[in-house]
């Protein structure tokens, strides 16, 4: 990070790190949009994926006002996110899982854009780029839609069809743990029986060799 003397400065490197941040999803979302199987997940994940286009834009509006040139700076927090959400999903293989896991990784992207357009949305306020602000105030507002969209669309279809997937295995499982005791009883009961057979024939033939 370049040095940062005031407040100023350090707007101007946030903006740049979100300027970064924003181009990263935007090659990221198709992938996830190809990986989604619900269609309410992928036409929100499409609709996201314009929307970070306008973000981009605005951005570009915010340096404007600042007098900068639009330059990105790597965010490596970004990163991060999207690599750790590509190896979650690469693991999932079952389609609503896989669902449910593009929804998580896609909605701690949105937490980190909400944390970092609120924070920049606060400074450009607090030194009185109310133009900036605005910018900000009209993306934040959309990155808070958009994960309120993900969790309705999580709550309401994603998560329940990805726990019946789970909830089928356990039956499953279930049905062969029961038939697997089922066959252990019998046995035991066999065994019972015979060894009860075996004593009967012996106190018997004792009996008769008495008489």
């Amino acid at each position: 990070m370049a040095s940062v003397d005031s407040l100023e400065a350090l707007l101007q490197e946030e903006l740049k790190d979100l300027y970064d941040a924003e181009k990263q999803i935007t090659k990221a979302l198709p992938k996830m949009i190809k990986k989604a199987t619900a269609d309410a997940l992928r036409q929100g994940l499409e609709d996201h994926l314009r929307q970070t286009e306008q973000h981009i834009e605005r951005l570009e509006q915010a340096f404007e006002h600042l007098g900068i040139p639009a330059r990105a700076k790597k965010c490596q927090g970004m990163k991060n996110l999207i690599a750790e959400g590509d190896d979650m999903i690469g693991d999932a293989d079952e389609d609503a899982t896989r669902d449910a896991v593009i929804i998580a990784g896609a909605q701690k992207v949105e937490h980190y854009e909400i944390a970092s357009y609120g924070t920049c949305r606060t400074w450009a306020t607090q030194i009185g780029h109310e133009e900036v602000a605005q910018l900000l105030e009209e993306t934040l507002d959309e990155e808070k839609e958009a994960d309120a969209r993900l969790t309705e669309v999580a709550e309401s279809l994603v998560n329940s069809a990805a726990a019946d997937k789970g909830g089928q295995r356990g039956q499953a499982g279930d049905v062969r743990g029961s038939s697997s005791r089922a066959g252990r009883q019998v046995a035991a009961d066999r065994n019972r029986g015979q060894s009860s057979l075996r004593r009967a024939t012996r106190t018997g033939g004792s009996s008769r060799s008495r008489r």
